[in-house]
């Protein structure tokens, strides 16, 4: 799969194309439905499908200070939508210029003079453009006027504890912040991934038995509500053997989100207890599967009790996890 950074990298003799256009950010079962189409409709008219995505997310330009928390990165959004079939990963730059583009730029600059599409597969709730006066209908019309289908997309919604759940980004993170993973897991169709770098913590986990992990994530990153998690861990990338942690393959882990009230800490941390390895994971790039919250935060009364309960998490993931 190529991947583009902005309109500069669109090659000059780019011929026809089907495009996909919106943030994606967790490449969740709505947007799968609509990655789906886009990729079939690309193969059926024999041209190749990209998908066109932006950076910063939107949000933060037009209403700066309001980014929403982030479910994947960009890194691991061009991953997932490479093995569904994209052919092109192209990521747009959301600057206070591109804000102003009115629809009528936005579709003949950017659709038509760049990109040569000859279908566009956009969500039936679809805007863009200046203060996003551009919808589907806009787009059909220019499609008409220009030679290319709109294909508009239904949102994907699902029966789910009594009540009808639309899938989207804005319900995940509210699945997320409430530490309710099994949800958040069902609208993504796979579980939520905090990615990081093992950073150096207080060592207090060795001390106690239970030596962590301490992942640092990339700001904006959606984490789990404070509690006790049932996790997949696994060292990214392809290098070399790092201890006893393959490179790529996943470990249980019983992971810790708060700020360790036992002893009175402020820092908000994402702390994993890899389960059946004792390797140096300092430094390592690393992704943190969270599949199911164990219990909240607690304030024990003593180190014994803390490690009392830190033993039946371990033991309680090790179930949930090899149940899997």
């Amino acid at each position: 799969m190529q991947r583009w950074r902005g309109q500069d990298d669109i090659p000059t003799d780019w011929g026809r194309c089907v495009v996909t256009i919106g943030v994606f950010d967790g490449v969740h079962r709505g947007h799968q439905e609509l990655i789906g189409r886009a990729v079939k409709a690309g193969r059926s008219r024999g041209v190749p499908t990209v998908l066109m995505t932006f950076d910063p997310h939107p949000m933060e330009v037009v209403f700066p200070g309001s980014h929403p928390a982030q479910l994947t990165t960009l890194t691991r959004r061009a991953e997932l939508v490479e093995e569904m079939g994209v052919d092109v990963f192209l990521v747009v730059p959301f600057t206070a210029d591109f804000m102003k583009l009115t629809p009528e730029r936005y579709i003949h600059e950017l659709l038509v003079e760049r990109l040569h599409v000859v279908e566009v597969v956009v969500g039936e709730n679809f805007t863009f453009g200046k203060k996003a006066a551009g919808n589907v209908e806009l787009l059909r019309k220019a499609g008409e006027r220009f030679g290319f289908a709109v294909d508009s997309v239904n949102l994907v919604a699902e029966h789910h504890r009594d009540e009808t759940v639309t899938f989207s980004s804005t319900y995940i993170r509210s699945c997320v912040d409430a530490g309710d993973m099994v949800a958040a897991a069902e609208a993504l169709g796979r579980p939520h991934r905090v990615e990081g770098v093992v950073v150096r913590g207080d060592g207090r986990g060795r001390v106690l038995g239970f030596p962590t992990a301490n992942v640092a994530p990339p700001m904006y990153s959606a984490i789990p509500a404070d509690g006790v998690y049932a996790a997949w861990f696994t060292v990214l990338g392809h290098g070399p053997v790092v201890g006893t942690v393959t490179p790529g393959e996943r470990y249980q882990a019983a992971v810790s989100v708060g700020t360790n009230p036992t002893f009175s800490g402020r820092t908000r941390t994402v702390e994993a207890f890899v389960l059946d390895t004792t390797a140096d994971l300092y430094g390592q790039h690393v992704a943190v599967d969270f599949v199911a919250r164990l219990r909240g935060q607690e304030k024990f009364g003593s180190v014994d009790e803390l490690v009392t309960a830190m033993s039946a998490d371990t033991e309680r993931a090790r179930t949930i996890l090899s149940a899997r």
